[in-house]
């Protein structure tokens, strides 16, 4: 506020000076002194002002925001910078009255130079003409003189001899040329008395102008006297105004001064603690960052052990959830196996080059990323979502499927019938899981490889015979096709022994022993196996597949005799006739094989639905695979779905299907095992010859064939009892 009043206080000195020296007098000098006086007295207030404002701004830095002057020093100095505005639009208006008056005078001065310049001319012109006029009047009188001469002399020439008439002709030429020059100078005496004439009136017309631009000028110089004169007592009543102005100004900037110093005194209490608290506040303000690294360091560290804790739990949570999880599917499988559910797993097949490329080929299969029994299906514009037992995704590899059957395979060695087959469409890749190829085999050979595996494995106990046959479906008629001659088409019929299962006579069968064992029958089997060539799949197979493996058991130390039989079928693909392009004995096999498809459709609706009749006989295909779903066999669905989005369609009806097979129960499964007598010598040497053994090779080291002791037959019947109670 003081340097504002300082800046108000010059500025008011300087336009006061500049009035005083504007107005003059005795009056305002003595004005103008006491004014000085005044100022001096202010300026020595101000200064003393200024030292206590240094002394208050030492003390507290921040500014005074709610000082009740402010507003009227902002009202007053508005109301001088408005005095400084009207001084201005007077000086302005002065300056511009001084520079019409400056354009007038240059315009009379001009006209002035002007007129100069016509009298000059006009002078020299009359001179002029006075020159020619002299001299045509002088040339007049001397050609008046002459003809007198003329004459004189011609009367004189008459009285004078012949020899001047010569000289008279001549001298009459010659006066005719004198007054033919005498004519010219009168012809150019009349052009310039007609030029004089012309001049005087010019002479008249510039005296009239030069009389007007006279006048002109002296009204204009009266007009910027009396403009001149209004101006000056304009100034005149300005400045007295900007006086008297500045004199209420000034006292009222001593009342004020007088307010802030009153102000002043009563605000120094008020700054003292405000100083106190601002000294607190800035010791605060230092210790800040120190609380504040502190504060985080500790909220850092409580953030740190919320988030391990909940790490933690999270952790937790999932062990449990996986634990509870697996329970729940440890559970759900021995419900299925009380309940005698057929098992049922899904795999998607990769997208492949022959699905194309374009909208038709997008993936339309999704999976559930925390449930790996559920798949979602995208159908026209329609998410469908499926439950089964087991869903594998695309990158799933031969291994991985073949973990989760490998517990059916091994139940195959304990005397329990199991069958799996692969369902889906043409090109669905259920040929590639079963068989699989040479460098990455199916569930076929790795099953046998697996049956071997348990085999050497419970040696030291039990014998193991293991035998495999190999069979198609084709066009409603069975062949073998481990046979000699595989167009002959078989039959299957009941066992005589009255067991209610059925067997297929002259059905060839070959003893494995080891893995090449295997890889023969697969590959002799194979290149026997119908396939051929459609729009839909390069090699599509015609027929339905069945492999079938039986492995009798004996315990040496029980005579428990088991009898396991695993059926692995390899169905044929559904496909519509339309998009495969089958014709002739093509479209004759498509329909052989909808037609046992849709006949294992009824099956199982039939078996779903509890119905008395199950139509196993209206194909060779489900009365084959009459003992897998009739109730005494563990069976599991392998369906193999089309992820591309042209073939949503069949891949929708292939997972429906799947859901009607797996809500099926057929009812708690049953062992193949008998006990028989206890093995003699002659027994034992009939059983190696059956399971291959050659009757004169010698009995295993320290196995005795004497007849035991009493105390011996006491101590082996109770082992017995307890491995039958173990083992069924």
């Amino acid at each position: 506020q003081v340097e504002t009043l300082k800046a108000k206080l010059l500025e008011q000195a300087q336009e006061i000076s500049r009035l005083r020296s504007e107005l003059g007098g005795t009056d305002a000098e003595k004005h103008r002194d006491l004014l000085a006086a005044e100022n001096e007295r202010l300026r020595q207030e101000m200064k003393a002002c200024e030292g206590e404002l240094r002394e208050l701004q030492r003390q507290q830095q921040a500014p005074c925001r709610d000082c009740p002057h402010l507003q009227e020093n902002a009202v007053l100095q508005e109301q001088l910078s408005q005095l400084q505005r009207e001084a201005e639009e007077a000086r302005a208006k002065l300056v511009e009255l001084d520079l019409e008056v400056q354009q007038k005078t240059n315009r009379l001065a001009e006209v002035e130079l002007r007129l100069k310049d016509s009298l000059a001319e006009r002078a020299e012109e009359e001179e002029r003409l006075s020159r020619r006029l002299r001299d045509s009047q002088e040339t007049i009188a001397s050609l008046k003189s002459q003809p007198q001469q003329i004459k004189y002399i011609i009367k004189t020439v008459e009285v004078e001899s012949a020899k001047a008439k010569q000289a008279l002709c001549e001298t009459q030429s010659r006066n005719q040329y004198l007054q033919e020059q005498v004519g010219m100078q009168k012809q150019v005496l009349k052009e310039m008395e007609q030029q004089l004439q012309s001049s005087q009136k010019t002479e008249a017309q510039l005296r009239a102008q030069i009389m007007m631009y006279e006048a002109e000028l002296e009204r204009a110089h009266g007009q910027m006297l009396e403009e001149m004169q209004a101006m000056e007592e304009e100034k005149n009543h300005a400045i007295e105004e900007a006086f008297s102005r500045a004199q209420v100004e000034m006292k009222a900037v001593h009342e004020n001064l007088a307010g802030v110093r009153t102000n002043l005194l009563t605000l120094q209490p008020a700054l003292r603690t405000l100083t106190h608290d601002y000294n607190s506040l800035k010791r605060q303000v230092r210790d800040f960052p120190l609380l504040l690294q502190e504060t985080l360091r500790s909220a850092r560290a409580e953030i740190s052990q919320a988030i391990e804790e909940v790490h933690s739990t999270n952790r937790e949570l999932l062990r449990k959830y996986r634990r509870e999880l697996q329970l729940r599917k440890k559970c759900h499988n021995e419900l299925v196996r009380l309940k005698g559910n057929i098992r049922v797993f899904g795999r998607v097949r990769p997208i492949t080059k022959e699905d194309g490329e374009g909208p038709e080929a997008a993936n339309a299969v999704t999976f559930d990323a925390d449930d790996d029994a559920v798949l979602y299906l995208l159908h026209k514009g329609k998410q469908v979502s499926f439950e089964l037992d087991k869903v594998f995704p695309p990158q799933a590899s031969q291994e991985e499927v073949f973990q989760e059957v490998q517990a059916l395979v091994t139940s195959c060695i304990d005397g329990y019938n199991v069958c799996i087959f692969a369902y889906g469409q043409t090109g669905a890749g259920k040929t590639y899981t079963m068989e699989g190829t040479a460098a990455n085999p199916g569930i076929n050979q790795r099953a046998l490889q697996l049956l071997f595996s348990e085999v050497r494995g419970k040696a030291a106990d039990w014998d193991y015979a293991i035998t495999v046959s190999a069979a198609e479906i084709y066009n409603e008629a069975l062949r073998d096709l481990l046979g000699k001659e595989p167009q002959e088409k078989l039959e299957i019929k009941l066992c005589p022994d009255g067991s209610g299962q059925l067997y297929v006579p002259g059905l060839t069968e070959f003893r494995v022993q080891s893995v090449e064992d295997i890889n023969k029958v697969f590959e002799f089997g194979h290149v026997k196996r119908v396939t051929e060539c459609t729009n839909l799949n390069e090699h599509s197979s015609r027929s339905h597949a069945l492999l079938i493996v039986t492995v009798r058991g004996l315990d040496r130390s029980t005579g428990l005799r088991t009898t396991g039989k695993l059926n692995l079928v390899d169905l044929a693909g559904s496909e519509r006739v339309g998009r495969s392009g089958a014709e002739g004995s093509r479209l004759r096999e498509a329909q052989h094989i909808n037609k046992s498809l849709s006949a294992l459709g009824d099956v199982i609706y039939a078996l779903r639905s509890r119905q008395g009749h199950v139509p196993f006989r209206n194909s060779k295909l489900t009365y084959l695979l009459q003992d897998s779903l009739s109730g005494d066999s563990k069976t599991l669905m392998m369906v193999q779905v089309s992820p591309a989005e042209k073939n949503t369609s069949e891949t929708l009806c292939s997972l429906k299907f799947a859901e009607r097979v797996r809500s099926v129960e057929l009812g708690p499964v049953s062992r193949k095992a008998e006990l028989g007598s206890w093995p003699s010598q002659e027994h034992l040497e009939v059983i190696k010859t059956l399971l291959g053994d050659s009757p004169g090779s010698a009995a295993p080291a320290g196995r005795g064939h004497a007849s035991p002791s009493p105390g011996q037959l006491s101590s082996r019947s109770a082992s017995i009892r307890r491995k039958l109670q173990t083992s069924g």
